[in-house]
């Protein structure tokens, strides 16, 4: 089974559900699906900036296991992590290998590889 998380709720989402759960899972190779992609919403972006220490084992991870790491753009150009326009920007001072855009943008890149659920956190 393959899976996409949506990051989007408020506060620490990113960094204690996926920092103390769902990453070490995926270093240990025992979470259980495939996960094929993941998106950040709001504050959730800041665990993708360049340095950060779970955004940097994330992106090993992802680039690992084809995982695609994408932040909405509005939210990315409103904290600094990107920089353009909505529809045209791209990440600015994030990890390896992370993309920005919107809901379009994102069914586009995991068109190949399809999640067969959608989990949003």
């Amino acid at each position: 089974m393959r899976v996409a998380y949506i990051f989007t709720t408020s506060g620490h989402t990113a960094s204690y559900k996926l920092g103390k759960m769902i990453l070490p899972q995926l270093e240990e190779g025992r979470h259980g699906v495939e996960v094929v992609g993941m998106m950040f919403f709001d504050d959730n972006n800041y665990v993708l900036r360049a340095g950060d220490p779970i955004g940097e084992r994330l992106a090993k991870v992802a680039r690992e296991q084809n995982i695609l790491l994408m932040m909405c753009d509005q939210c990315a150009i409103e904290r600094g992590l990107a920089k353009g326009a909505p529809g045209e920007c791209e990440p600015m001072g994030t990890v390896r290998g992370t993309q920005v855009g919107c809901f379009p943008d994102l069914y586009a890149a995991l068109a190949g590889n399809m999640p067969d659920h959608i989990i949003t956190l």
